[in-house]
């Protein structure tokens, strides 16, 4: 029996600064109507019910048009309701998937379509497969021209992960930074491992879910160092995410409006703000840069 997780803040707070025109948070989850899309009960945790509608809602608080529905572990690889999620607000939502070694190339090119463009592994949850199926999962992927999303427990992973990834030939997406604690710092294995590949110029990096790697409270300023050290080496390979709902926390929520200012000051720099939050993301995700034809 799982614990159920805290549920998010539903009194999103506006950030001190807004967001720049097609900014997108690039980490979400939906969890939606338990009865047409039950969890799995293989899951390591029991998430509350987050809509894509509430979703939409937090975003519009935050003055962000896009984002990119992360699908959970909690359902396994049924994938349907962030599938549902992306096809109902197409011009602003993508995602990344959970897929097996066997999943139907039918399905791939159905989610592709829908507007996926990764597949995630994960060493932190059941239900995500872990990183023994990296090889068979990147070629079935690979066609259509998929990332690897890379979910680590412990940052050191990375220092054996980095070579195989980088073998596969796909891209490469590492969540949160690569779960370099703020108490490891920039001199860590895991931290070099993370740099080695961006320094690949095939991987990408999260700044998502810092504040459960800080070894502080807001503004999580611990973290600072770690962020500016993937924004020194490669700015046009960073993303931002909230990580809403923000499953897995039992005790304190965060507000998410607090998360996009914690960004804001690590940053310091509109510019690159909006190469984080509008630029990157689109070429990542497949969405078009404002102003651009969407036909």
């Amino acid at each position: 029996m799982t614990r159920p997780c805290l549920g998010p803040d539903r009194g999103t707070r506006p950030p001190r600064s807004p967001p720049p025109p097609g900014s997108c948070d690039a980490h979400v989850h939906i969890f939606d109507d338990y009865d047409r899309y039950p969890l799995s009960p293989n899951r390591s945790f029991t998430p509350p019910e987050a809509p894509v509608g509430d979703l939409l809602r937090m975003l519009g608080a935050l003055g962000i048009e896009r984002a990119v529905v992360v699908h959970s572990s909690a359902y396994g690889t049924d994938t349907r309701v962030s599938e549902a999620a992306v096809r109902s607000a197409p011009d602003r939502l993508r995602g990344v998937a959970v897929t097996a070694q066997d999943t139907p190339f039918a399905d791939l090119e159905r989610l592709d379509a829908a507007g996926f463009s990764g597949s995630r592994l994960s060493t932190v949850v059941r239900g995500t497969l872990g990183f023994d199926a990296l090889e068979p999962i990147a070629g079935r992927i690979r066609p259509f021209g998929w990332h690897v999303a890379v979910h680590v427990n412990r940052s050191e992973e990375l220092v054996a992960l980095a070579p195989r990834l980088l073998a596969t030939g796909n891209t490469i997406v590492v969540d949160h930074v690569g779960r370099v604690r703020a108490e490891e710092g920039v001199g860590s294995a895991g931290y070099a491992a993370l740099l080695e590949l961006l320094r690949s110029d095939r991987c990408w990096v999260k700044l998502s879910a810092l504040h459960r790697t800080s070894g502080q409270g807001l503004p999580w300023d611990d973290m600072r160092p770690l962020v500016e050290g993937v924004l020194r080496l490669r700015p046009d390979r960073v993303v931002w995410g909230t990580d809403w709902p923000h499953v897995n926390q039992y005790d304190a929520m965060q507000n998410d409006g607090d998360l996009l200012d914690a960004l804001s000051g690590w940053v310091g720099d509109d510019a690159l703000m909006h190469r984080i939050l509008v630029e990157n993301p689109a070429t990542l995700y497949r969405f078009p840069l404002p102003g651009e034809d969407q036909s």
